[in-house]
């Protein structure tokens, strides 16, 4: 689940993911899988228990809007509750026997292990000559970040395992000055995602500043001379109640050395308090743009300031208002106009063009219309060094990255770039107005189901892209088969799937994994994916369908997957389930399914509406009591996608296919394994822990055949972690589903 989802996430200003698409998971180095993870107070095997662990359950019923709503598992929502904490320590114990009896833990934790450790190399960021970028070697637990000198020569810049060797503080965010020398960076601990943010000399090293606190998905653009820059924080916790504390963001100038406390005020005081905020700079610093929206609402505000005059805090001109329901996002240019990528007429996104000085949507000029067969996602400028500026467009056909060049000036389609394969373009830069050298390339980060994450250049004068860098212990990857194919859903929509095999024929039906999202426009595009390549190793097949709530499609995908069409999402995947069956890919006893976050709540309603079709299922970090979500953590932002409890038509959407609400009695349910996060700070793990006792009390499967597991992990969030937690965690799923599944056996 995203606090908040971007529409087009292809950024020069993050650090990368490790993983992309699935994030991998924190910390220590150890063969022990269940230690490394977690607490448990049990140092040897223990016999499986014929029963679970008692659960109580009260007569709790309430009665919004006349609807009467029972939740008798209610006293888990408190983890310090004298009874919820008994509960949880007895789940831990029957969890702990279980997996660890599972068939070739060793050999899985060892194959996960070399998948999982190939590394991983970013596309370089480039600021006056110097070029920053993250490199992970097999043997790190996280990415360090680098800077390359003008002369060539490569420093290490950043690690976090040396300013925490215990392996659970990340690298969240960073963003070099425009001169290239300083660095502002976000690094946060324990999961918890709280970013605190700090400034580096770049040729020193020496810490300028920090920790500034509440910087929380803060974005940083610098003003020329690195003396200031604009930034994004959450005012004071004592000024907001104390439910409000992870919201009301604003945006600020900061003088670097100075008291955070006496940042100039520039943006937010009198928007709605879930606004989440992103600031961007002119090259020059001539513009400031401000992007916003309320929460994931997929409808976004733009502001636009001109600081020509010397004023650094001026009145923001309002360019685009969330309440005409689109998505856009704005760069000024070195050629000095405004592109702006949008959905304004145009689902599947079009770029437009304006001058700063007018910049209305009356004054916008369409560039590049909507293409009715890919989905627009980003734009960057190149001056072409001798030939007219082109324009590099990044789109996505049915989750497949396209890349174009086209004339800057006219929109006019120059060439088709050549990119290595079927798989996603995850970042594309272009050299600074500062740095000489390369003004005529693009540099790409790169990674496909096989292929960790890499880079690799185009270059406009020989018309070829080259790889630049692969990401080490590629080797390690097992050849496989990805196909694309089609089929239909219960109401005849076309929906794709992507399906993994191995690379020499099988008799079939083989045992499957089937994955998803669709929700928040998050598409599901070609990535590396460890998991999936261990499976298909171990000679079974692993899918992913592009679900409806997705973007893969654009913004009606979206759409038509969102609130009172929530359950097509259900049906796109029951449909992927039941190709697969009739195919001849799988039957139902072999068939695994897995998802995580918003994916968490999709296996949830999957288990629930159709227990029959599905052998085992991995819930992780999900998202299941869909009545009381939004009293949760960052929950309250979500009521744009799912609907709200507030609403008596939006409550009866939620209860329709709510997991916890759709329990059956004395149903045949899969093996079920719940994951959970104690340290997550966006979906909080009550939803596993209500499931999981509702699950173990109606199941009519016997604990010893389908059990229903509850798998917790302490220190770690909802998203960046370490190698050794990732192997771990994966262990776990894995060797869960492929038992289950007949994959692996004893």
């Amino acid at each position: 689940m995203y606090g908040y989802p971007r529409w087009g996430s292809h950024s020069d200003h993050s650090a990368p993911t490790d993983s992309a698409p699935h994030r991998p998971p924190a910390s220590c180095e150890r063969t022990n899988v269940f230690d490394a993870r977690i607490v448990r107070g049990v140092n040897e095997v223990q016999s499986l228990p014929e029963s679970y662990p008692n659960a109580h359950r009260t007569d709790t019923v309430e009665r919004p809007h006349g609807i009467e709503v029972h939740d008798p598992y209610r006293w888990l929502e408190d983890p310090s509750d004298p009874a919820c904490a008994a509960w949880s320590r007895e789940q831990d114990r029957l969890t702990d026997a279980w997996l660890r009896n599972l068939p070739r833990r060793e050999e899985i934790a060892e194959r996960l292990s070399t998948l999982l450790r190939t590394g991983s190399v970013s596309a370089p960021v480039w600021r006056n000559g110097r070029s920053f970028f993250t490199r992970r070697e097999s043997d790190q637990e996280f990415p360090v970040l680098f800077v390359r000198e003008p002369s060539g020569t490569v420093r290490r810049l950043l690690d976090v395992t040396e300013l925490d060797p215990s392996g659970l503080t990340t690298l969240d965010r960073w963003s070099p000055s425009l001169e290239g020398d300083r660095l502002a960076y976000q690094i946060s601990s324990g999961g918890d995602e709280e970013s605190l943010l700090h400034v580096l000399d770049v040729t020193t090293g020496e810490l300028l500043e920090g920790p500034i606190d509440r910087c929380r998905y803060s974005a940083v653009a610098w003003l020329p001379g690195g003396a200031e820059f604009y930034y994004v924080r959450r005012i004071a916790p004592e000024l907001v109640p104390e439910d409000e504390r992870q919201f009301h963001r604003r945006v600020w100038l900061h003088r670097v050395g100075t008291d955070p406390d006496e940042d100039v005020l520039v943006h937010g005081e009198q928007l709605h308090h879930t606004y989440f905020y992103s600031v961007s700079l002119s090259p020059d610093g001539n513009w400031l743009l401000v992007h916003g929206s309320p929460g994931t609402a997929r409808r976004d505000s733009l502001w636009l300031a001109d600081l020509r005059n010397g004023d650094r805090a001026p009145e923001l001109r309002r360019v685009l208002d969330d309440e005409q329901g689109v998505q856009a996002s704005a760069r000024v240019e070195p050629d000095g106009w405004m592109y702006i990528r949008t959905t304004l007429d145009a689902p599947r996104g079009r770029l437009c063009v304006a001058d700063p000085n007018r910049p209305d949507p009356s004054e916008w000029t369409e560039l590049i219309p909507e293409d009715p067969d890919s989905v627009l996602e980003t734009s960057r400028w190149l001056d072409g060094t001798g030939s007219e500026p082109r324009l590099a467009v990044l789109r996505t056909a049915h989750a497949v990255s396209e890349l174009t060049l086209h004339d800057a000036g006219t929109g006019e389609l120059r060439r088709v770039v050549p990119l290595p394969g079927t798989g996603q373009v995850t970042t594309m830069n272009t050299v600074d107005t500062r740095t000489a050298t390369g003004r005529d390339r693009i540099w790409l980060g790169w990674t496909d189901f096989a292929t960790p994450p890499c880079v690799y250049s185009y270059s406009m004068a020989t018309d070829e892209t080259e790889a630049v860098e692969h990401a080490p212990g590629q080797e390690a990857v097992p050849e496989i088969t990805s196909t694309q194919l089609s089929y239909s859903s219960a109401d005849g929509t076309t929906v794709r799937m992507f399906v993994l095999a191995p690379a020499t024929p099988q008799h079939g039906p083989l045992p499957t994994l089937l994955t998803g999202y669709g929700g928040f426009a998050l598409s599901r595009e070609p990535a590396y994916t460890p998991n999936a390549l261990a499976w298909v190793a171990a000679g079974g097949v692993w899918a992913l369908p592009s679900l409806r709530g997705g973007a893969e499609e654009g913004e009606q995908w979206h759409q038509a997957g969102m609130r009172e069409n929530k359950q097509r999402v259900f049906d796109d995947f029951h449909a992927a389930a039941e190709h697969l069956i009739e195919r001849g890919w799988t039957t139902s006893d072999q068939l695994a399914i897995s998802g995580g976050s918003n994916g968490g709540l999709l296996v949830g309603a999957a288990l629930t509406q159709r227990p029959e079709l599905y052998r085992a299922v991995v819930c992780s970090a999900p998202l299941l009591d869909m009545v009381r979500y939004e009293k949760f953590l960052l929950g309250r932002l979500w009521s744009e996608e799912y609907g709200s409890a507030e609403n008596p038509e939006e409550l009866e959407w939620l209860l329709s296919y709510s997991p916890y609400h759709n329990i059956g009695e004395a149903i045949e349910y899969p093996a079920v394994l719940l994951s959970v996060f104690e340290s997550d700070s966006r979906v909080d793990p009550m939803h596993a822990r209500k499931m999981c006792a509702a699950l173990q009390h109606a199941t009519s499967s016997p604990p010893d055949k389908r059990p229903v597991l509850l798998r917790r992990e302490t220190e770690v969030g909802h998203s960046a972690r370490s190698v050794s937690r990732s192997v771990g965690m994966a262990t776990d799923h894995f060797a869960f589903l492929a038992e289950a599944t007949g994959l692996i056996r004893k």
